[in-house]
């Protein structure tokens, strides 16, 4: 079971985080047409706005999380990380031209390789860290106790 002070503590720090996700998100669309490709860069505005809007239902529904704690901390970790990490990696590909992992936003452009590289283990992590976050948070869940059967 989560001890009560993080739930407060994690479902206030998911709300702020998710905020500010979002107003990048909102910032983002302003350069769009400064980016070198300019899908790309649409992509990283929506995925703002989205992964922002995103922490911010996590942080609402935290509260109904019934998890240990070493669980708690790595939904909630792997939630934020994953998120920015998103917002991140597109808003790097439309600026560097890099998007080995993205043909359709990306048009087959390429950036130098160190770009492409860490663009890369950018889509890589998050992908990890997103299915965590979701295999967690359905646990706790399903874990959510004192909810009475139909």
């Amino acid at each position: 079971m989560p001890a009560q002070p993080n739930v407060a503590y994690f479902t206030h720090r998911l709300l702020q985080a998710g905020f500010v996700l979002f107003l990048l998100g909102l910032l983002t669309g302003i350069v769009i047409p400064a980016a070198q490709l300019p899908r790309m860069a649409l992509s990283s505005h929506l995925q703002g706005v989205m992964n922002g809007s995103f922490l911010i239902a996590l942080g609402l529904c935290w509260k109904h999380l019934v998890l240990p704690s070493w669980a708690e901390r790595m939904a909630f970790l792997s939630a934020i990380t994953g998120t920015y990490a998103n917002w991140a990696a597109t808003l790097l590909s439309a600026f560097t031209g890099a998007a080995p992992m993205m043909p359709i936003a990306g048009g087959g452009s390429v950036g130098t390789p160190f770009h492409e590289m860490l663009v890369s283990g950018l889509l890589l992590f998050l992908i990890l860290a997103m299915i965590l976050t979701c295999v967690l948070v359905l646990w706790g869940l399903h874990r959510r106790s004192g909810v009475p059967a139909p």
